[in-house]
């Protein structure tokens, strides 16, 4: 009983983050947000008995790839945000539409199979650490490192587009001497 409690604080914990990380006007917060939400979801794998990939979550997610996205943010500049009204076309249709595909996906579950099994939390999840490292790095090795030439890319893209408008040389580099200077 204890655990499901947990999973529902946890889960309300991570949604809420979840609709603040898209609420927030400066990236910095939204990148707070979703810190928050990475750290909910490593505690409800923790509660589903999954240790490795909590660990996981907290190290490589909520650690590296958010100092990462803090690191571009602070790179960009970036600022407040501004608003905008929005499309009309997205308000009136966008409410209609959640209901819609809220209904749907209330009816899939309850009206599909009304005896479907009550889930079960806790010691879920076989694989050590090992046969996930082999399945990783012998594999799936061609999309892991697809990934990490991904992510050298977008900092690559992120360092152009801090780079000041017109120059040649990225930033942390001498400008070349004006005419002056010849």
């Amino acid at each position: 009983m204890l655990q499901l409690v947990l999973f529902f604080v946890f889960a309300t914990i991570a949604v809420a983050a979840a609709v603040n990380l898209l609420a927030q006007r400066h990236p910095i917060n939204s990148a707070l947000s979703l810190i928050v939400v990475m750290a909910s979801l490593a505690t409800l794998f923790l509660l589903m008995g999954a240790e490795f990939l909590a660990a996981i979550q907290v190290i490589v997610y909520a650690g590296a790839i958010m100092v990462l996205f803090v690191f571009v943010i602070m790179l960009l500049n970036a600022g407040e945000e501004e608003r905008t009204p929005g499309s009309r076309v997205a308000m009136l249709l966008g409410f209609p539409a959640v209901v819609l595909v809220g209904g749907l996906l209330a009816w899939t579950l309850l009206a599909r199979n009304p005896h479907a099994a009550p889930v079960a939390l806790g010691g879920g999840f076989v694989g050590s650490p090992t046969s996930i490292a082999r399945l990783l790095f012998r594999d799936f090795l061609l999309p892991f490192e697809v990934t990490s030439v991904l992510v050298l890319i977008a900092i690559m893209g992120a360092v152009v587009l801090a780079s000041p408008p017109g120059s040649t040389t990225g930033p942390g580099t001498a400008e070349p001497p004006s005419r002056k200077e010849r």
